[in-house]
């Protein structure tokens, strides 16, 4: 295979996150909630590895037609924030007001924050956090916390989209690379775990995505109070 080839399987990969996505939201309409999740962690996995493959196939070089970057965010926007937003508002964890005020706040900067050019730092992290609503609304239907949480948690992060506050991105990130690649693709299997059990109270996958949130949500920060010496 030749490395255009390459590149124009890479996009098609990329591609794929849209019928994980379609699938996805499919399940949400019917409530599935378990299946919904299944098909956002593949989707998941799926932008985790097509980044890596496109650096590598050098996808603007040797398909430069197709706009990998334009791809990627769409798909994100759809498996990390609209369908998401979606699951919270319908699953009832958020009733009345306050369900409206989430899928409210979480799309519209979700939107802002994704066509902000600065979201990215020197080093490859997240300036603000990234909009990894997936991951927050997987947590939040694990532990079904009140609503007053989900709410205040919501609004926090929001917030925190906007400030100068540093968030891993799990691959592109070096420093700390070793521990915090391990750490995504554990939560990544505790997410996984907890969709498959329906989210099983007695499940042990909600202690692994609560210890492996804790760490992606406050290594960028950690970082950033513990600069990097030389």
């Amino acid at each position: 295979m030749t490395n255009r080839l390459y590149a124009l399987c890479v996009h098609l990969l990329t591609a794929t996150g849209a019928v994980f996505a379609m699938l996805a939201m499919l399940a949400a309409v019917n409530a599935q909630w378990d299946i919904m999740f299944m098909w956002l962690v593949v989707a998941f996995a799926v932008d985790g590895v097509d980044g890596p493959l496109a650096r590598k196939y050098d996808v603007k070089t040797n398909a430069p037609e197709f706009d990998g970057v334009l791809l990627d965010l769409i798909i994100d926007y759809l498996t990390y924030v609209f369908i998401p937003a979606f699951a919270l508002f319908s699953s009832g964890l958020m009733d009345g007001w306050t369900g409206w005020v989430a899928i409210i706040v979480i799309t519209f900067a979700s939107a802002m924050y994704f066509a902000d050019t600065r979201m990215k730092t020197k080093d490859n992290s997240f300036s603000g956090f990234p909009g990894c609503w997936n991951m927050v609304v997987l947590v939040i239907f694990a532990l079904e916390p009140n609503f007053w949480v989900s709410l205040t948690l919501v609004t926090v992060l929001a917030v925190a989209m906007f400030v100068p506050l540093k968030f891993v991105h799990p691959v592109r990130t070096a420093r700390w690379r070793p521990l915090t690649l391990p750490m995504a693709l554990a939560w990544t299997g505790f997410a996984a775990w907890a969709a498959w059990v329906d989210f099983h109270p007695e499940s042990w996958a909600h202690w692994g995505l609560i210890v492996t949130s804790i760490y992606l949500v406050l290594a960028g920060i950690a970082q950033q109070l513990l600069p990097q010496r030389g």
